[in-house]
């Protein structure tokens, strides 16, 4: 019998009601899964969500959060051959299927990674503090905690195993639940992901929900604290982004369309290049990878019109390479789309435009294929368009076939090139060849406010680029107009998009008992023995150290001028500083803050591991021989690290302010320093 797929709602698995969708095997048009998501209780679902979900991981730290992640991420790798297997029917090569699993998977990867951008505390402080009034006992800062909703996530079907896991990792991270919506045609792939995901057991209950069907009705329950994304077709996403409920409680909505890439020629990327050979590469990878049926795809190769044979000579010895197939059958090197409808339509788009720019390689009706047959089968041949005047024929610039089809075009001049990139109206990504600075950022510079990414391709990046197609976990994916006008991933970018940003007003003391980070002018604690005695545990945001006090002398400057090699005029020589800042000999900063240190570390030994690093340091006014200096040492921020192994030492990372003062009282240099700091529990 033919599988029915199951939803996974209030914490059960359960099948639909109402109209069947039958979903087919792309290579051979067989029916493969019954796909029946109706007469779900949405409200339910979301109400489930918010109370279970929501909570248990509001609670979570980031850390702890991120751990989740790639606990899940390991998991779910000890699985991919599974997946692999039946990534097959959705026409997917070995190749294809790579990007959706292994790509998935390494999103889940990287932004469990990312926690350590963040604090071990289940919200975190955004950006420096805001000074509000003149005595600085007024001030003002943001914060930045999860949302206590759900978020929406509706997916394509091109991309059924990534686009769900790009997505949740960073809601997750955040500290937000999901209920995911995939496309019908491949919902059986996310099916099976988020079987084994809720069978891991690794997510809190309610973090995770799954609607296979059409998703009737389930923005009809969302509210100001939810998220909703969509990837898909622009005349989709505007629907829904126009649903009532979406306009009437302000509904966060991030779209990600499909769009009109294009990829550009520089003038000076001339046949035997490396960059010519590379252009024409990423056109025919990504012509062919997911048999074009990819967002990023580019649709739009805009060359030099004195090279625009050269171009279409090449990319059609290239494309002849390319065997078109069953994807398990061998030698297959483009699979099917992902159904005959969907084959059909993008025929007709090709039609269309094909009426002023005209098929200058591969065939609609024909194509040959091993291992399958195009009757049964969604397969077609990769399809080359000339369009001999683009600023003419503008369908180029707003047809969109989803599919192995990318059109020709030429340009005159570089300014050109601009123009007709950005005729697209917005694109997810754009992509340059040239080996010219000046070219790449007069392109760059030019095409930027129309494109979400710019990839600049030439030799020194021919090894290591991930190439025109591929949207990377630490980078913003999105574009404007067309694509969709949102973004998402893009490291702590992302992040934040599911967190609630507030700003905060009140006392230093107040705003540092919030954020538990020590605002400058707040209450200081001095404690009964020196806070290097103190293990990471003991110390308290707040607590602070005042040192003995030094005064500068000639010496001192001339000694470490000799120690450091620094000998800078104004250290040195006191004759040469006419028409200078300085009235005198002045001592080094770093000697002042060298001094500090001297000043305020504990010679003993105690749970201070090492100095870990500095962070920050301004020097605020020169001392000259004679003023006496001393520091105060407080505790800014506590941050715990993770045991890498059972052998580990427990341990913490501290901040702290040091605040160098002179005999006045007037602040001569500030720095906040690191120091790892062992802990009391080794557990």
């Amino acid at each position: 019998m033919t599988p029915t797929l199951e939803n996974y709602a209030l914490g059960r698995w359960m099948a639909g009601s109402g109209d069947q969708q039958e979903l087919y095997d792309a290579s051979t048009g067989e029916v493969i899964a019954i796909a029946n998501g109706e007469g779900l209780d949405y409200a339910a679902m979301f109400d489930y969500a918010r109370r279970t979900g929501n909570q248990a991981l509001r609670k979570m730290t980031f850390h702890e959060r991120g751990r989740m992640i790639k606990a899940l991420a390991l998991h779910l790798d000890s699985k991919k051959e599974d997946f692999y297997t039946l990534s097959y029917r959705s026409g997917a090569t070995r190749a294809d299927s790579w990007i959706d699993i292994e790509g998935g998977i390494g999103n889940l990867f990287a932004n469990a990674s990312l926690r350590r951008k963040f604090p071990d505390k289940p919200f975190y402080v955004e950006s420096d503090p805001i000074a509000l009034s003149k005595a600085g006992n007024f001030m003002g800062h943001h914060i930045m905690v999860p949302k206590e909703g759900v978020a929406v996530h509706i997916n394509a079907y091109n991309f059924p195993i990534w686009g769900m896991l790009e997505k949740i990792a960073v809601n997750l991270l955040a500290g937000m639940p999901a209920i995911i919506k995939p496309a019908v045609p491949t919902a059986y792939l996310t099916e099976a992901v988020v079987r084994e995901i809720i069978a891991s057991k690794i997510l809190p209950e309610g973090a995770l929900q799954l609607v296979c069907g059409t998703g009737q009705g389930i923005l009809d329950h969302v509210t100001y604290q939810d998220v909703v994304t969509f990837t898909g077709s622009a005349e989709t996403g505007r629907k829904l982004k126009a649903h009532p409920r979406i306009i009437s409680e302000a509904v966060p909505f991030t779209m990600e369309a499909d769009s009109l890439n294009a990829a550009v020629l520089g003038p000076d990327a001339v046949p035997g290049t490396v960059e010519f050979d590379l252009f024409i590469k990423e056109i025919r990878k990504e012509m062919t990878a997911k048999a074009g049926q990819k967002c990023t795809a580019i649709r739009r190769a805009i060359v030099p019109d004195n090279l625009l044979e050269d171009v279409q000579i090449a990319l059609g010895k290239a494309l002849g390479q390319t065997t078109v197939g069953h994807p398990q059958a061998e030698g297959v090197r483009m699979g099917a789309l992902v159904n005959m409808t969907q084959a059909n339509r993008v025929r007709e788009q090709v039609r269309e435009l094909a009426k002023n720019t005209p098929i200058v390689y591969g065939d609609l009706d024909n194509v040959q294929v091993i291992g399958g047959d195009c009757k049964t089968g969604a397969f077609m041949s990769p399809i080359v368009l000339l369009n001999p005047d683009p600023f003419k024929f503008t369908d180029s610039h707003e047809v969109e076939a989803f599919g192995p089809v990318a059109t020709l075009m030429p340009y005159k001049n570089l300014d050109e090139a601009i123009t007709l990139s950005n005729m697209g109206k917005g694109s997810l990504v754009c992509s340059v060849a040239t080996n010219d600075p000046r070219t790449a950022q007069e392109f760059v510079l030019g095409a930027a406010t129309h494109h979400g990414r710019i990839l600049v391709i030439n030799e020194e990046v021919a090894k290591e680029s991930t190439g025109h197609g591929s949207p990377l976990p630490l980078l913003i994916h999105g574009g404007p107009g067309r694509a969709g006008g949102g973004q998402e991933m893009g490291g702590m970018r992302g992040v934040e998009h599911f967190m609630q940003r507030v700003a905060i007003q009140g006392s230093p003391s107040m705003i540092t008992a919030i954020t538990e980070v020590y605002q400058p002018k707040a209450k200081q604690t001095e404690r009964d023995k020196h806070p290097f005695q103190h293990y990471f545990e003991e110390l308290e945001i707040g607590q602070t150290y005042t040192t003995h006090r030094h005064t500068v002398t000639e010496a001192d400057i001339t000694n470490f001028a000799q120690v450091s090699g620094d000998n800078f005029y104004a250290h040195v020589d006191a004759t040469s500083l006419e028409e200078t800042l300085f009235t005198g000999r002045v001592a080094h900063g770093y000697y002042i803050l060298s001094k500090a240190a001297g000043m305020f570390v504990d010679p003993r030994k105690g749970p201070v591991l090492l100095n870990y690093g500095l962070d920050e340091c301004r020097f605020t006014k020169p001392v000259y021989p004679g003023m006496t200096i001393g520091v105060k040492l407080t505790v800014k921020e506590k941050i715990g690290q993770e045991k890498r192994d059972a052998e580990d030492v427990a341990k913490g990372i501290v901040r702290w302010l040091v605040d160098v003062s002179d005999e006045t009282g007037e602040t001569v240099a500030v720095a906040t320093i690191l120091t790892m700091v062992k802990k009391k529990d080794q557990a």
